[in-house]
């Protein structure tokens, strides 16, 4: 693993005037992965805007960490949901056109 990659927790709880027990709290629940090297405790880059949501919600919004898990939750289901909705519309849209080929060639 590249360390250019990572960002210290130190950092982040710094620049966010946070502190590391919300940042352990979210890894505990499986939202965060931390990682260690040599007893300094670092996240990956693209976790960061994760992460960042997670600050807001619990400290702006004063969501606890059960109702983060929720809303993450809520946030994945609806994103597949989206997702499915996506595929079966370019589905419908396949066999609207194949069909209106059909007529186009029964009518020559």
């Amino acid at each position: 693993m590249e360390l250019k990659n990572l960002i210290r927790l130190e950092e982040i709880c710094n620049n966010h005037r946070i502190d590391a027990s919300f940042i352990h709290s979210l890894q505990e629940t499986g939202l965060i992965e931390v990682i260690v090297i040599s007893e300094a405790h670092y996240i990956e880059s693209d976790q960061l805007p994760q992460l960042e949501k997670y600050i807001h919600f619990h400290y702006s919004l004063e969501i606890n960490i059960e109702g983060i898990e929720t809303i993450t939750h809520l946030l994945r289901q609806i994103d597949g949901l989206q997702e499915e909705t996506k595929a079966l519309k370019n589905k419908l849209q396949f066999y609207q056109l194949n069909e209106i080929k059909a007529r186009i060639n029964d009518s020559f």
